[in-house]
């Protein structure tokens, strides 16, 4: 595999790192995460790329940990991003659902690649290859969601298309305990890091924040769970956690006030527009009804079926359903597929 070495950049260009980060607002010191601290190590690393993928590589050697050190881009932070197997892969780990990720990654693997065709000219008739793009955000937040979905750029686009020119698709993965089985069966690292989670949660709930950490860091390391990362990272994981839990309280405060904001100020004004998203909604779940009479509906399908707001195409939906005898061949008739 040919990996680019984004520490070798030449002298012309270091030199105007500085201004070139003060003009793209890169901000330094941003407080580390206590899932970025355990994914820097490359063999846990290594060991989640295999569980994902269905892989069983072994030569950390040849996988490059390229995220932006300690700082956020455009306002944006990455958790993990690093080479491996001519792909360029961006790991986030969110304890709040976040629909905007598509845009985010656009912005952080665009600064990416900038840095990877450092000294190669766009402009030659020779194509410039690069590595492909992989995005995945692993979610374990407290608001209910599917194990797996599809977040895509597209989504936010304000008029829908049926064919976007530009496209980026982001798989959150649920990991919270119980969730995604065969990848924490494969994945032991990611499965002990939801078993620290939820034992802070639980301690949380009885007594301080503080107390609660502490307790669940030696609770782990007595039945060996993270006990190596925890026993050797101990007060700076302590201090991450509670920083982390803190932050994730407070977004749900934020949350709960605009929320509360929204209702008061938005009742008027929303009135039409949430009788329309109630009809959509309640055409898109006749069509489901439709549907599981004839058997299973891939997640995918679900989902795209639910997300959709356009009246007269869940009319078509519809009629479809109504026509199909096997929901294959109802997604041949409208156009779907199990990922669309």
């Amino acid at each position: 595999m040919e990996a680019k070495n984004f520490m070798e950049e030449k002298p012309s260009i270091e030199k105007t790192q500085s201004m070139e980060e003060k003009e793209l607002h890169v901000v330094k010191k941003h407080k580390d995460t206590v899932f970025r601290m355990l994914y820097n190590d490359r063999e846990k690393l290594l060991e989640l790329y295999n569980a994902l993928n269905g892989t069983v590589y072994e030569n950390t050697g040849e996988l490059e940990i390229c995220t932006l050190e300690n700082a956020i881009y455009m306002g944006f932070k990455n958790d993990v991003s690093f080479l491996f197997d001519s792909e360029m892969c961006l790991y986030e780990h969110q304890s709040s659902f976040n629909p905007n990720m598509p845009l985010r990654d656009l912005f952080y693997i665009s600064r990416q690649l900038q840095k990877y065709v450092v000294g190669k000219t766009l402009y030659s008739s020779k194509l410039v290859q690069i590595p492909v793009p992989r995005f995945v955000v692993f979610y374990n937040g407290t608001q209910e969601q599917p194990e797996r979905r599809l977040l895509r750029l597209s989504d936010a686009f304000e008029k829908k298309v049926s064919s976007p020119e530009l496209e980026v698709t982001v798989t959150m993965l649920n990991i919270n305990l119980g969730k995604n089985r065969e990848l924490m069966e494969k994945c032991k690292t990611l499965r002990e890091y939801c078993m620290f989670v939820e034992c802070i949660r639980k301690y949380a709930a009885q007594m301080d924040i503080e107390e609660a950490v502490e307790r669940a860091v030696t609770e782990c390391i007595r039945n060996d769970i993270l006990a190596d990362f925890l026993s050797a990272q101990r007060a700076e994981v302590i201090a991450m956690s509670i920083f982390e839990y803190n932050e994730e309280e407070e977004m749900k405060k934020i949350r709960a006030d605009e929320f509360s904001v929204g209702r008061e100020t938005g009742k008027e004004e929303g009135k039409a527009e949430g009788k329309a998203e109630g009809k959509a909604e309640g055409k898109a779940e006749f069509v489901l009804d439709l549907l599981e009479n004839l058997g299973g509906i891939p997640d995918g399908l679900r989902e795209r079926i639910l997300l959709e707001s356009d009246l007269s195409l869940l009319k078509k939906w519809h009629i479809e359903a109504v026509k199909a005898k096997t929901v294959g061949e109802f997604m041949e008739q409208a156009g779907l597929s199990e990922n669309t």
